[in-house]
């Protein structure tokens, strides 16, 4: 008995490293997987920087609501950097070894910018309410200095609570498999593989999930449900048309990104399927990404003005 009990903490605590097994289950696809990431990831990169630099440089974006959006495209350029070349850099290897330590700072990272993209979504809601509710108050309100504290809010709320809870994580003990089903290192892949109490862990991913995905969608909700009961009552057809287009775009990103994020992080554990809440992440990690700068831009007349006027310069400065 003291013998197995002795394997057992030294199979504990001699696991230095994880294996991101991401999809080795179709080996005949790898090459082909890699190629079609980068190309997104490449596209991610190249759409969220054009956005910001349209809205640095275009006197008529100088407004709240796209010091938001490019905020919200730096973050994301952020979000998808954390995974995706570590997934590209997998399949090029067709090796997922990864260190306890780099496991850790990426879950840290990816919950960091996943829990402030929830929040700064909520605040490009509260934007919108106020623009509509509020449009003779709405730049006293919201002031250059009250939107960079809102960013930053945004940006640093979620820090305390994810070094907690990925301390908590990498405290408790591993042991057996060290194989991640997974192409990123993500708390429920993770809580599978620990052999202690996960109580409290899992108590801190329910909690941490109400607060900065149920609570955050609750309070967008109620703001689009009173602003499209405000957009209702324009007589002005046109004008309905514009306040539709100016928040619809918001709304689909919302809807794509907690939706996935929601049936990733508060479903029941025992109904959990890997192959499943893999696709899922693949969604919002990836996918969602890769499809914000577009709504954004194909629904945003201002933007595609914008765009329009930059590459009239580009071209008539080659010309």
């Amino acid at each position: 008995m003291k013998n197995k009990l002795k394997t057992e903490k030294s199979n504990v605590t001699t696991m230095m490293e994880f294996v991101l097994l991401g999809f080795s289950d179709i080996p005949s696809m790898q090459w082909l997987l890699f190629g079609i990431f980068l190309v997104i990831y490449l596209t991610i990169l190249m759409c969220n920087s054009i956005i910001i630099l349209i809205t640095k440089i275009d006197p008529a974006l100088q407004t709240p609501m796209y010091f938001f959006l490019s905020n919200f495209s730096f973050l994301e350029i952020c979000y998808v950097t954390v995974t995706i070349p570590r997934m590209l850099m997998d399949l090029l290897s067709q090796r997922g070894n990864i260190s306890l330590l780099a496991c850790a700072t990426q879950m840290f990272f990816v919950l960091t910018f996943g829990g402030s993209e929830c929040l700064l979504l909520t605040v490009m809601a509260y934007d919108r309410y106020m623009a509509i509710f509020s449009p003779l108050h709405y730049t006293v309100v919201m002031s250059q200095k009250v939107c960079v504290q809102l960013v930053i809010a945004s940006w640093v709320s979620a820090v305390p609570v994810v070094i907690w809870q990925t301390w908590q994580i990498f405290s408790l003990p591993f042991c057996g498999s060290n194989a991640i089903n997974h192409f990123f290192c993500d708390l429920p892949p993770l809580l599978k593989l620990a052999c202690g109490d996960t109580f409290v862990s899992e108590v801190i991913l329910y909690g941490s999930a109400v607060v900065y995905i149920i609570i955050p969608f609750l309070l967008i909700v109620a703001s689009y449900g009173k602003i499209i009961s405000n957009i209702l009552k324009l007589s002005s057809a046109r004008g309905k048309a514009k306040a539709f287009s100016t928040c619809s775009s918001h709304l689909i990103v919302v809807i794509l990104f907690y939706g996935t994020a929601t049936i990733t992080y508060l479903q029941p554990k025992p109904n959990e399927s890997e192959g499943i809440g893999k696709l899922i992440s693949l969604f919002y990690t990836v996918f969602t990404p890769t499809l914000n700068p577009i709504i954004y831009t194909l629904r945003n007349k201002d933007i595609m003005v914008a765009l329009k006027k930059l590459l009239s310069h580009y071209n008539d400065s080659n010309t």
